[in-house]
């Protein structure tokens, strides 16, 4: 039986070793990393708490230099964070929602608007009928007890 092939080479399924291999790159993508990824998030444990004990230190500051301290830090931080393994997985995570996000087909303003009154017409609906159930359980209970 002859092996049959995707059109496009980067799109997998149709090989059958591709998923094991995939996989493979992975994990010693992953394995690997940097060895240096356990010292990076020290360096960002420390600077986050420098900026908690720095912004309890200058309390009496003014409330805009210790923000702007802070934001500075946590620019770095985030920096630091990005280098690593992890951090820059969540980047390439980051990158591939934002390719998935302009691919979705969002409905147009006018559906938008009649989506939006079907379903506050059947909020008000089932609001409505529960109060009704409600109302009558409540007479009933009244009524039995007296």
């Amino acid at each position: 039986m002859a092996e049959q092939r995707s059109p496009k080479p980067q799109v997998g399924g149709s090989i059958p070793s591709w998923p094991a291999i995939y996989r493979q790159e992975k994990m010693t993508a992953q394995e690997t990393g940097s060895k240096f990824d356990s010292l990076k998030w020290l360096v960002v444990v420390a600077l986050i708490a420098v900026g908690v004990v720095g912004n309890y230190q200058y309390a009496g500051e003014s409330l805009l230099y210790r923000v702007v301290g802070l934001l500075a830090l946590g620019v770095v931080a985030l920096f630091v964070a990005l280098q690593t393994q992890k951090g820059k997985a969540f980047s390439s995570l980051l990158k591939e929602a934002k390719t998935e996000i302009r691919k979705v087909v969002w409905p147009t303003r006018q559906e938008l608007g009649q989506t939006t009154l079907i379903v506050v017409v059947f909020v008000l609906f089932v609001a409505l009928l529960l109060w009704a159930m409600d109302s009558l359980i409540g007479w009933f209970v009244s009524s039995v007890i007296g």
